[in-house]
């Protein structure tokens, strides 16, 4: 099964040294609620929708480590379904991911470009108003979705590291990093 996971640069960059990231993990798939909801929708459109909701995500992620770059990332991943349970309870296209996610499940990895950063960071430090309604901050976090992520390869991730751009202002602890966000609502 397809998941998506929300991460930032700080868990891609664990995920090439580590060679997994630890479950528990909130993702994002293309579910049955998400079917149902989204009923004339193909494959393609629901698998996009499942990313966005992910994206949304890592704004949450974001807004929580202010060391990271301000780019979103997703994760693309392929899980067994064994491991992948549907939690409808907070988001249409959400899951509980129950195993690890090892480097070689990671199909694709979407990013945002830098030139992205300013307006992610204004929709990072939004996104928890943003879920609870505000609709200023719905208004900043619908800018950042404006921003379509860039698409790499699994095999391109040191590449993608190796970008200035990628280092945030902290250094990185070298702790297990998970991509559950703090309010699992989110």
């Amino acid at each position: 099964m397809r998941v998506y996971l929300p991460a930032t640069l700080r868990t891609l960059r664990h995920l090439l040294s580590a060679g997994e990231l630890t479950a528990p993990m909130a993702g994002y798939a293309v579910t049955p609620a998400l079917r149902e909801w989204y009923a004339e929708g193909d494959l393609e459109e629901l698998e996009y929708a499942a990313l966005s909701a992910a994206a949304r995500a890592a704004l949450v992620l974001l807004g929580d480590d202010p060391g990271a770059p301000r780019r979103r990332v997703v994760l693309a991943a392929d899980a067994g379904e064994g491991g992948v349970r549907p939690a409808p309870d907070r988001e249409r296209a959400s899951v509980d991911v129950r195993i690890p996610v090892r480097l070689a499940d990671v199909a694709a990895i979407h990013v945002d470009e830098p030139a992205a950063e300013p307006v992610v960071a204004r929709a990072a430090g939004s996104a928890r108003a943003a879920a609870v309604g505000d609709a200023d901050a719905s208004f900043t976090v619908d800018e950042a979705a404006g921003f379509e992520l860039q698409w790499w390869a699994r095999q391109e991730i040191a590449d993608l590291l190796e970008d200035p751009t990628a280092d945030g202002p902290a250094q990185e602890t070298g702790a297990a990093i998970r991509v559950t966000p703090k309010n699992p609502d989110v």
